[in-house]
């Protein structure tokens, strides 16, 4: 039965091993060959002297990421990575890779993004990559626990839809059948639905298509939200559900993921609660002192303002009060003040991670809003309706996925945090 790797240990004395092969040395008398599994790696030492002939035949055929089946017995030895190798008895190549590769596994030669991501099937091999994937699958294990700890209902809203679901025109359009419809840029809508049908608290995590015509660093135009609703919660209640997610993500992380956190060159700190909260006026005074273009109450927050607020705050923050006009119009405005309105980001020191806010749950207002936004309530008919019916009060926000890895692990482009990105020249592999 096959070993995995790491379960090759220096006591084991004997074992049968499946892996990649990551590394070839061969230096005469003795060749040396560097498996790879998802869990680490283990020397196969051929002495050609002593090997059988099946096993030294074989060897010579065997090319970097072939596919390998060894059995034999295993030694310690401090110059094998692990202090332990194997002495093959049998070598099977299972499945030869052709050379030359179109990457370099190893890493001693780095490819460029592109270049990586053409090939991720190979890109992913590489410990770092593979690496973010575990680590995105552990911030995913974390959020389920704890949306399900806390008695969240776990909800699947449709990705083709009617009509926009935030008013917004980056949309992209698709035929069906004889009508046209979109893909779904949020869940928003329904799950503002699912609390008029009593469900009081859902989740989902899923994705979402933005047909906005970015070239940066940071967007992507298929992205995974992370999405929560909760009736009878007002804005400053999720905003501590939010800060609880993105702790209990890190702290998932920390506590699973540690061989593959030693592949990062970061200091990996649980964010510590409370998260400091400004308001946008306050945000926006902060940025006027320290950017050169011109910005005041009521812009929205370029990179450059976003990354002067975050170097003032230096941590996980919220900007909270936002003006009415630049929010969605199922923000709810302040009773007291209905030109700001309850409304909230969850910031890291290098960009938006979230947005949220309370909804307006009273059917008129909510029509009003739309209308000041210029958008036809008509064309909301659908999600409208059930306002109608005793909608509660409630508060949500969505979170960005791979923002969220991208800036946990420091990564350079928000491309590395996702398997096959979509971005506005990208739809292979």
């Amino acid at each position: 039965m096959r070993t995995q790797l790491k379960d090759v240990t220096k006591d084991t004395e004997r074992a049968e091993v499946i892996g990649w092969v990551h590394e070839v040395r061969d230096l005469g008398g003795l060749s040396f060959y560097i498996l790879r599994d998802r869990t680490g790696f283990l020397q196969a030492t051929v002495v050609k002297k002593k090997a059988p002939e099946t096993v030294i035949e074989c060897a010579k055929s065997i090319s970097r990421e072939s596919v390998v089946r060894i059995t034999g017995a295993v030694k310690a030895t401090e110059k094998a990575p692990g202090g332990r190798e194997i002495i093959p008895e049998t070598m099977e190549l299972i499945s030869r890779a052709e050379t030359p590769l179109p990457l370099d596994v190893s890493e001693k030669v780095l490819a460029e993004v592109d270049t990586r991501i053409d090939n991720r099937y190979l890109d992913a091999r590489r410990p770092k990559v593979g690496a973010i994937f575990k680590i995105r699958s552990a911030v995913t294990h974390a959020l389920y626990d704890l949306f399900f700890s806390e008695g969240f209902i776990n909800i699947h809203s449709p990705k083709v839809v009617a009509a926009a679901t935030e008013g917004g025109t980056e949309l992209f359009p698709l035929a069906y059948f004889e009508k046209e419809a979109f893909l779904n840029q949020s869940p928003q809508l329904y799950k503002q639905m699912m609390m008029s049908a009593g469900f009081e608290k859902v989740f989902e995590i899923g994705p979402i298509f933005r047909a906005e015509e970015h070239n940066t660093t940071r967007h992507l135009n298929e992205a995974t939200s992370i999405d929560v609703e909760v009736s009878f919660a007002d804005h400053n209640d999720v905003m501590d559900l939010l800060e609880r997610a993105v702790v209990a993500a890190y702290a998932n992380v920390e506590k699973t993921c540690s061989d593959e956190l030693e592949l990062f060159d970061i200091d990996f700190t649980v964010p510590k609660s409370p998260f400091p909260k400004i308001t946008y006026a306050q945000a926006i005074d902060i940025a006027a002192i320290s950017i050169d273009e011109g910005i005041g109450y009521g812009d929205d927050l370029s990179t450059a303002a976003e990354r002067a607020i975050g170097e003032e705050m230096g941590q996980h923050y919220f900007i909270t009060d936002w003006p009415t006009e630049i929010k969605p119009y199922y923000a709810m405005p302040f009773e007291d003040n209905p030109e700001v309105c309850k409304a909230f980001d969850m910031m890291h020191p290098r960009m938006e991670l979230s947005s949220g806010a309370q909804r307006i749950h009273q059917h008129d207002l909510l029509v009003e809003q739309i209308i000041n936004k210029g958008l036809s309530p008509e064309s909301f008919e659908f999600y409208l309706k059930p306002f109608k019916y005793g909608m509660p009060p409630h508060s949500g926000w969505g979170m960005g996925m791979e923002r969220l890895i991208m800036t946990m692990l420091d990564l350079p482009n928000i491309r590395e945090a996702v398997l096959f990105p979509r971005d506005r020249h990208r739809l292979t592999p």
